[in-house]
């Protein structure tokens, strides 16, 4: 049976968090909103969990065990296959990085923890809609 081809995927974004509690309030935010959201909970998870996978955005924390935000993101920046996808670092209060740190991440913003979902989503419409423009233009 062929597929209907004016069915489109879902946009999907990966949340990574090494707290349970906020991966599900914001994969619960974001699936109401109608996207469709990938799981993990610390930086190898997440990039198990991608292999063929087709992702439009990364909303990850930046301190996580096992493979921190800035190295899931490096890794999914020298990935082809992830080529323009635009990554939101979700850090603690206060907490910054140097921008040479930022350098070959795919990094577009930080976000302070706690957030509301109202400003997350509206940063996750924003930074869907650079990506789209990045990924077109390349």
């Amino acid at each position: 049976m062929m597929e209907d081809p004016t069915l489109q995927r879902k946009t999907t974004i990966l949340v990574v968090d090494d707290e349970d509690h906020i991966v599900r309030v914001v994969a619960f935010k974001l699936r109401a909103a109608g996207f469709e959201v990938i799981e993990a909970f610390d930086g190898e998870e997440a990039w198990t969990r991608l292999r063929d996978t087709e992702i439009d955005l990364v909303l990850t924390d930046q301190q996580m065990p096992v493979l921190d935000g800035i190295g899931l993101a490096r890794r999914i920046a020298a990935d082809d296959r992830f080529a323009g996808v635009p990554v939101v670092m979700l850090t603690a209060r206060g907490f910054r990085l140097d921008p040479e740190e930022f350098a070959g991440t795919g990094i577009v913003e930080m976000l302070d923890k706690p957030f509301s979902p109202r400003v997350l989503l509206e940063r996750v419409r924003a930074n869907l809609d650079r990506g789209s423009s990045r990924r077109e233009a390349a």
